[in-house]
C-alpha cells in the first residue's frame, strides 16, 4: 500500500512539473499547445519525433525552447545532399605527437549531444540519412571498429518540409519506424497569430528557463513505465494497431483495400508508452480511451502506406486511421 501511495505522489509531482515545463514552452512558442504537448510525450517517453510543417512555422524556436526547459544540451544539423556521414558521427584523425609519435583520435560530430536538431532530414542522400539509424535506435556510434557512447539522454527532432520534394530523399520505413511520433505543425490560429507578432516583434523576446535537467528527465522516462494501464486500454491499442495491417483477421475490408502494409510491434509498444504521457501531462494517473484515440494519427501515421487505387481515390491516411479508432474504441467502451 505505501508503495502504491508513493507511486501516486511520484506520478502527480511528474505532472505537476511537466505542467510548468508546457507553460514555459507556450511562452515561446505561441499558440502551438497541441504541438508542444506532443514534443514533450516524445521526450518523457525517451523516443524520437519527426516535424512536418511548412517553413517559418516555428519549428527550430520550438527545438531550442525544449532543449532550454528540459536542461539537455543541443545541436543542430542542417541537412544538404552534400552532407556526409562523417559530418554527423565524427571521425578519426592521424595526430603527430611531439616526440614523432603517431596516433589516431576521435573528433566528435553534432550528433554527440542530448537533444540534436536533425533539419530537413530528407536533403540528406540515404547514405548520410543511415548513418542516424544506429543513434537513434542504440544510442551509440561505430567509428572504425570502436563504439562511441552518445549522451543521456538522447532524443532526435527531425524537421521535414511536406512542399518542395524535388530533389530529396524520402526516408526508408526502417528509419521512420525508429521516430516515436510524427507531429504534423499547423498554421497557427488568427488570435494565436497576433501574439506571436506583438510577443516577437518588440525590443524583448520572451525569456524561459530551465525546469528539468536531463538526470531528471531520465527518472522521468523511468517513471513513466511504471505508470499503470488498464487491460482495457491495452487491448485497444493492440486491437487498434493489429486492425490497421491488412494482413490481419481483425483487420476491416477497407483497410484490406487500402493500404499497403500497415504498423509492426514497435507501434504498439510506442503507443502504449505515449498514452501514458499523454496522460501524465493533463495530470491524470492511468491514460484513457480518450488518450489512446488522440495519440493513434501521430503514432500509426507514417508506419503505414496507402495503396496506389487508394491514392488515386483520394484517400489519405488521417481519415483511414481516424475511421478505425473510431470503430475500436466505441467497441472498448461497450465493452
Amino acid at each position: 500500500m505505501q508503495a502504491e501511495e508513493d507511486l501516486v505522489a511520484s506520478i502527480e509531482s511528474l505532472g505537476a512539473r511537466l505542467g510548468e515545463a508546457r507553460a514555459a514552452i507556450a511562452r515561446r512558442f505561441i499558440g502551438q499547445e497541441r504541438v508542444v504537448d506532443l514534443s514533450l510525450a516524445a521526450l518523457v517517453c525517451g523516443g524520437h519525433a519527426l516535424l512536418v510543417g511548412l517553413p517559418g512555422l516555428g519549428k527550430t524556436r520550438l527545438v531550442d525552447t525544449l532543449a532550454t526547459v528540459m536542461g539537455l544540451q543541443p545541436s543542430r544539423i542542417q541537412f544538404t545532399p552534400d552532407l556526409m556521414p562523417a559530418d554527423i558521427l565524427g571521425s578519426e584523425v592521424l595526430e603527430t605527437a611531439a616526440d614523432g609519435g603517431r596516433s589516431f583520435r576521435f573528433i566528435e560530430g553534432p550528433i554527440f549531444c542530448q537533444l540534436l536538431m536533425a533539419d530537413e532530414i530528407n536533403r540528406a542522400s540515404p547514405r548520410t540519412q543511415s548513418a542516424l539509424l544506429q543513434a537513434m535506435q542504440e544510442r551509440e556510434v561505430t567509428i572504425a571498429g570502436t563504439h562511441h557512447p552518445l549522451g543521456r539522454p538522447f532524443h532526435v527532432l527531425a524537421t521535414q518540409n511536406p512542399i518542395e520534394q524535388e530533389g530529396t530523399y524520402p526516408l526508408p520505413e526502417a528509419q521512420l519506424d525508429r521516430f516515436l511520433m510524427q507531429i504534423d505543425v499547423p498554421y497557427p490560429s488568427r488570435s494565436a497569430e497576433t501574439e506571436i507578432l506583438l510577443a516577437t516583434t518588440g525590443s524583448e523576446d520572451a525569456a524561459t528557463h530551465a525546469v528539468f535537467s536531463g538526470e531528471e528527465l531520465i527518472a522521468a522516462q523511468a517513471l513513466l513505465r511504471r505508470m499503470p494501464v488498464g487491460e482495457g486500454i491495452v487491448e485497444m491499442i493492440l486491437d487498434l494497431v493489429r486492425a490497421c495491417r491488412p494482413g490481419e483477421p481483425e483487420a476491416p475490408d477497407y483497410v484490406r483495400a487500402s493500404l499497403s502494409w500497415g504498423p509492426g510491434p514497435r507501434a504498439a509498444q510506442a503507443l502504449m508508452l505515449a498514452v501514458r504521457a499523454e496522460a501524465l501531462i493533463h495530470g491524470r494517473l492511468a491514460p484513457s480511451a480518450e488518450d489512446v484515440a488522440r495519440l493513434a494519427p501521430p503514432i500509426l501515421k507514417h508506419r503505414m502506406a496507402l495503396g496506389f487505387a487508394a491514392r488515386a481515390r483520394g484517400e489519405s491516411l488521417d481519415g483511414l486511421i481516424d475511421r478505425v479508432t473510431e470503430e475500436v474504441t466505441r467497441i472498448g467502451r461497450a465493452a
